[in-house]
């Protein structure tokens, strides 16, 4: 189905007969967030066929909420049946979006939920910027100040799709670049791609172990791109952007918080200037290891601050909602989910081949 956020000003334009009521469309989705009947500006009529024409992409199966209500989490379904989710983390004046990128994932990581369960496709470019457009919806009188693409999906493997989607989120919902960051494993020809798309944004990249045996033990995409390969792309990102890099650190009981790990991730770090991010291992079934203890985390975090790394420890919200990536499409899976891949990933999975709409391709 089309959706309104396939959708340029010219294309509006045509679709509305006037560039005005173009204007008034884009304010009322992208300044306001407003569902499209609710548009008054837009006679009673457009508004209806608008809707019938263009109905959203995503249909809500589920929601859960936090004890505080300070975190979200949304189950989308989307065409063909694939399952999403998008997390909205609140705060006093401002709340964050944690959206998805594909529906499932082909990087098989042995401690990730989506991981876990295989790769379904690559979402459009309106299929992203929809979940910013319904976060900020939800997130009223709030600001929506902030988005992360650490959802469901590499980002990275779907690189067409996700950088029109980047340029048109800048654009269209006044969200600075530098107030966006994308998370990879370490897909370096993205890496390579994204440093020239002239956007100043934070890039994560999901290291969480720093020696290759180690790394592919956990991420098979490490045995394609190894790490010498990734810190050298992350070298280039810097050069271009101008930008830090932020690596994230799942602590893993005994595989990641030892002093051996502890040295090779400074080494690495202080190479690159990059700020490091701990994250307390969320529990997921199919993964039979511990996160460290809370103990541990800290004494990891005094061992980089004393190396002269920047470092914090990630705030672990929405445990009990399943907010971690694809622990609540898990949980409500009601068919099986394609296979992940054993062997080496596909080019297509990597290259993210998706059409995408004539209407905003550049």
């Amino acid at each position: 189905m089309p959706s309104l956020f396939d959708l340029d000003r010219a294309a509006a334009e045509s679709v509305l007969g006037a560039r005005y009521r173009a204007d008034q469309l884009f304010e009322g989705l992208f300044d306001k967030a407003l569902p499209v009947t609710d548009i008054t500006s837009l006679p009673a009529r457009l508004r209806m066929e608008l809707a019938d024409e263009f109905p959203l992409s995503l249909k809500e199966l589920t929601v859960t909420a936090s004890d505080d209500a300070t975190t979200r989490k949304w189950l989308y379904e989307v065409d063909g049946g694939h399952r999403i989710e998008t997390v909205l983390m609140e705060y006093p004046q401002r709340a964050t979006a944690c959206i998805s990128t594909q529906a499932g994932c082909a990087m098989a990581c042995s401690f990730c939920a989506t991981g876990q369960g295989g790769f379904g496709r690559h979402l459009s470019p309106a299929e992203i910027i929809e979940q910013v457009y319904l976060a900020k919806q939800a997130a009223l009188p709030r600001r929506l100040s902030n988005i992360v693409l650490m959802g469901m999906g590499e980002p990275l493997a779907n690189y067409r799709s996700v950088a029109v989607a980047l340029h048109l989120i800048v654009e269209r919902f006044n969200i600075s670049a530098r107030r966006i960051t994308i998370s990879t494993v370490g897909v370096v020809p993205g890496i390579d791609r994204l440093a020239l798309e002239g956007l100043p944004l934070t890039l994560a990249v999901s290291l969480h172990a720093a020696n290759d045996e180690d790394r592919s033990s956990i991420i098979p995409l490490n045995r394609r791109y190894p790490i010498e390969r990734v810190v050298t792309s992350c070298e280039g990102w810097t050069k271009a952007t101008s930008r830090r890099i932020s690596l994230e650190w799942a602590m893993i009981d005994g595989f990641n918080d030892t002093p051996k790990a502890l040295t090779e991730l400074t080494t690495i770090a202080r190479r690159l200037r990059a700020h490091v991010n701990l994250i307390p291992l969320n529990p997921t079934p199919g993964y039979l290891v511990q996160g460290s203890t809370r103990d541990r985390v800290l004494a990891f975090q005094r061992g980089l601050q004393e190396s002269g790394v920047r470092c914090t420890v990630r705030s672990t919200r929405g445990q009990a909602i399943d907010a971690a990536c694809g622990q609540l499409a898990m949980r409500n899976a009601t068919r099986p989910r394609q296979k992940r891949p054993t062997g080496s990933l596909s080019s297509a999975v990597l290259e993210g081949v998706v059409p995408v709409p004539t209407s905003i391709r550049r």
